[in-house]
């Protein structure tokens, strides 16, 4: 089953077993010859996170289906580029538009190669065990990683977790069922899995024990089980593992990245061969002159009103016309076929070798100041208010850069006051790094901000997307499609 990715060939382990730090060729295997020692459990566990590079994964439609389709950004470049994409935006995609498509397939790729590593992995005869279990950690947290999106995106799923499952026509589990998968993985994760610090140094960048309880508190924020996600974000601010950077700005340049504020993102490299970086920082990209990519996931009119007045965070994540590039190499020229062209502005690299599409900037997944923010949400939830504002006032402490009259501490006492200062906060906080989404659908206020900023939305429809056509046509219709779009 090719698009669903259950049955991907083995052949292609061989082919992707490999991370930026990992680069030697590898001969062909099958799997009654792999899985022989604890380098080849490695490579089975580092084609994971190879994955995560992927076209399909977190560069075009995923853009589109986090960022684009909110009130955070419009599709960008030019009229008639990327129409797929303007439909994701106008709300009038279909069960055959490639956004959903591409993600189910670069996500459950992802899937499986989780799946043959954590059933495969215990198999290997001889290596030390401690680097097994983390191994298999490694692998149960990007399994999480991967169903939290796709759960998130279109609701029940199929739940597949055995790389060459008996049935081939699986059908949706119901969501709840999917989370408790998850919750499971990231809970066996952070078991095994070492601190941030814990680490070599040629490992960073790997999944740790901080990252797994980070992701699941977000998980626990999403399905309202605040108790849980007040006390798991805790840990993590409790760890002594993660600060913030001391520059907002700076923070998404390459000094920034895998600092203090870390606790996940996606690993890239420039090689001259290339096969490390990614096209994530192409697609969003100045198009025209300088000419450093595609000018798609433009900062919409509404993100720019979003922002208190003097905020330095907005000027830090959207790059306009005629302004300077961030190492002064060149000034933003105007490009007529674009109309009110401006950039993310956190997705900008410098030239690197081996052209645009092999670009090097890290993929921030998630970072300390949104567990902060998670921790203020959770204990106002929690009846906690007032010990909530310590970790929004610490956001915005950071972000004001020392200039006393901008962003005050918030003093605020209503807990439903404080909700919608969090909820603001989150936003100008993390824009465009592809949260805003799944925010809006959690919060279940995605109809009404969506439809306050003109959007065709269609509340009980559109906060789902659809499940793709093809693989409906392939499951023999053992996949039933998400209200709305039949």
């Amino acid at each position: 089953m090719k698009k669903l990715s259950y049955l991907f060939p083995i052949l292609l382990l061989a082919t992707a077993c490999t991370d930026v730090l990992d680069r030697a060729p590898q001969e062909s295997y099958t799997l009654d010859n792999y899985f022989q020692d604890a380098e080849q459990a490695t490579q089975a566990t580092n084609a994971i996170y190879s994955q995560m590079r992927d076209w399909e994964t977190h560069v075009f439609s995923y853009i589109g289906m986090t960022d684009i389709v909110s009130d955070d950004a419009d599709k960008g470049s030019t009229a008639n580029d990327g129409f797929f994409l303007q439909e994701v935006d106008d709300f009038t995609l279909t069960a055959t538009n490639v956004a959903p498509a591409s993600v189910w397939s670069g996500y459950y790729t992802g899937i499986f190669r989780a799946n043959l590593a954590i059933e495969r992995i215990p198999l290997v005869p001889e290596m030390d065990e401690n680097l097994r279990k983390r191994l298999i950690g490694e692998a149960k947290f990007l399994r999480g990683y991967f169903y939290f999106n796709l759960v998130r995106w279109f609701g029940d799923l199929p739940l597949v977790t055995e790389p060459f499952p008996s049935e081939f026509a699986i059908p949706r589990s119901p969501k709840s069922a999917v989370y408790e998968q998850i919750i499971s993985d990231l809970e066996d994760a952070i078991a095994v899995l070492p601190t941030k610090s814990g680490y070599a140094a040629k490992d960073l960048g790997r999944a740790t024990q901080g990252a797994a309880k980070g992701l699941l508190a977000k998980v626990y924020l999403t399905v309202q089980n605040w108790p849980e996600a007040e006390r798991l974000a805790l840990e993590v601010i409790n760890s002594g593992q993660y600060g913030l950077y001391p520059s907002y700005a700076r923070l998404f340049r390459k000094e920034g990245e895998n600092a203090v504020e870390s606790l996940f993102e996606v690993q890239t490299a420039a090689y001259e061969t290339g096969g490390g970086g990614s096209q994530y920082n192409e697609v969003q990209g100045v198009r025209g002159d300088p000419n450093l990519g595609w000018g798609f996931n433009r900062p919409s009119n509404d993100l720019l009103t979003a922002y208190e007045s003097g905020d330095p965070r907005r000027e830090a994540t959207i790059l306009y016309v005629g302004e300077v590039l961030p190492d002064g190499s060149d000034i933003v020229q105007d490009n007529p076929n674009i109309v009110g062209e401006r950039y993310n502005q956190k997705a900008w690299v410098p030239e690197h070798t081996g052209g645009n599409d092999n670009g090097p900037g890290n993929i921030r997944i998630l970072r300390y100041a949104d567990i902060l923010l998670i921790a203020a949400e959770a204990l106002n939830e929690n009846g906690k208010t007032a010990m909530a504002l310590p970790y929004i006032n610490e956001v915005r402490e950071r972000a004001r850069s020392g200039s006393a009259s901008v962003l005050p501490n918030l003093t605020l006492t209503d807990p439903a006051l404080l909700r919608q200062a969090i909820w603001r906060e989150r936003r100008v906080e993390l824009a465009l790094e592809q949260h805003r989404w799944f925010d809006l659908v959690r919060q279940q206020r995605a109809a009404t901000v969506m439809q306050n900023v003109g959007k065709n939305f269609v509340a009980g429809q559109h906060e789902l997307f659809p499940i793709p056509q093809g693989e409906i046509d392939l499951s023999q219709n053992a996949l039933i499609q998400n209200p709305g779009y039949n």
